[in-house]
């Protein structure tokens, strides 16, 4: 027996919100990936930052001796 319309329709629909669903949950991990490289970018540069500082202050303690 063969599908009627409605249920050609049903499927279709169905078909289409799982081809949404997926291209979510893609540009999701997209997303996420982008923002932990961004978190990882940061915080080595907050490291930096941090070493760098304290390789000035060393340097100007010895200076004022």
């Amino acid at each position: 027996m063969t599908e009627s319309h409605v249920e050609q329709q049903v499927q279709a629909r169905i078909a289409a919100a799982r081809v949404r669903i997926q291209a979510a949950k893609e540009r999701r991990d997209s997303l996420a990936q982008a923002r932990q490289r961004g978190l990882a970018h940061r915080h080595a540069r907050k490291l930096r930052n941090l070493a760098e500082a304290e390789q000035r202050r060393q340097a100007a303690e010895v200076d004022d001796q």
